[in-house]
């Protein structure tokens, strides 16, 4: 049975803006309690994350192999660790000086979200998606939650198995991508994320995108940047649009007709959405 409603509620504002992995800079780091409340107090409508589990079998909100880049340490793997483990590495700052913070489990995160946005849940397919439905469920938020896994036969068997019920999103980056066989299949599939280095593909025109919309699907896009050499939206990104040039950034791709927009910089890109 689907249960979209509280999506098409939230798609009749206007472009929807998604907090990648809530907020994060100075002392306070991504993919926690923390970064998801700023999140919220800049009133993001998606927050985006991600999903890994113990190796006992609890989840957790963390990007799988980071351990590095917000632990500063490489002699750890979270998913060889127990959730008592788990619980007593802390995140880094900017700085790389400790922090308060504990990657948080999924539990924890959904009981503070409930209610109040949209939710992304990535990287679930990588070891953990069976462990995440039965998080949801227990929490009662499948109408919340929108889950993504590229376009491959065995994540969407697994979907069609354990969660034809949850929102779908799956990610093209070819012009040649299809979506036939996800539309044929007992899947409740609400969007596609458009991931492009060049603005001038066949993936992102206009007739490509109004094809979408009149499937009834929404329209993702991430503005942000991991590498500089690596443009997931051809250009039109946040650091275009926070050093002043907006509508070259964030502008184009309203233009052009996203419904989502994915961002590091959430309460910016709602003032300009507000003054546009």
């Amino acid at each position: 049975m689907k249960n979209n409603s509280l999506l098409k509620e939230y798609l009749k504002k206007g472009t929807l803006v998604a907090a990648h992995r809530g907020i994060a800079g100075g002392n306070l780091p991504f993919n926690t309690i923390d970064a998801f409340k700023a999140a919220l107090i800049q009133k993001a409508d998606i927050i985006e994350t991600d999903v890994i589990k113990s190796k006992d079998g609890v989840p957790f909100i963390f990007h799988i192999g980071q351990e590095i880049n917000h632990f500063n340490r490489d002699d750890i793997n979270l998913t060889e660790m127990t959730a008592e483990e788990i619980k007593k590495v802390r995140y880094v700052n900017a700085d790389n000086n400790e922090t308060f913070c504990a990657p948080p489990t999924l539990d924890e995160a959904l009981e503070l979200l409930k209610g109040r946005c949209l939710i992304n849940l990535d990287h679930t397919w990588e070891g953990c998606f069976k462990e995440m439905v039965e998080c949801v469920r227990k929490h009662d938020m499948v109408d919340q939650v929108i889950i993504k896994t590229v376009s491959e036969d065995e994540y969407l068997d697994m979907i069609e198995e354990l969660a034809p019920d949850f929102m779908y999103m799956t990610m093209l980056n070819k012009p040649e991508d299809s979506i036939d066989k996800i539309l044929e299949r007992n899947i409740n599939f609400v969007g596609v994320e458009l991931i492009f280095d060049d603005d001038t593909t066949e993936l992102v025109s206009p007739e490509n995108i109004e094809y979408y919309h009149n499937k009834g699907l929404f329209v993702w896009v991430n503005a942000i940047l991991f590498d500089y050499t690596m443009q997931l939206s051809g250009g039109h990104s946040d650091d275009v649009s926070i050093v002043g040039n907006f509508e070259d950034g964030w502008g184009w791709l309203v233009d052009r007709k996203f419904d989502v927009i994915q961002t590091d910089w959430p309460m910016l890109l709602k003032e300009y959405l507000t003054n546009r």
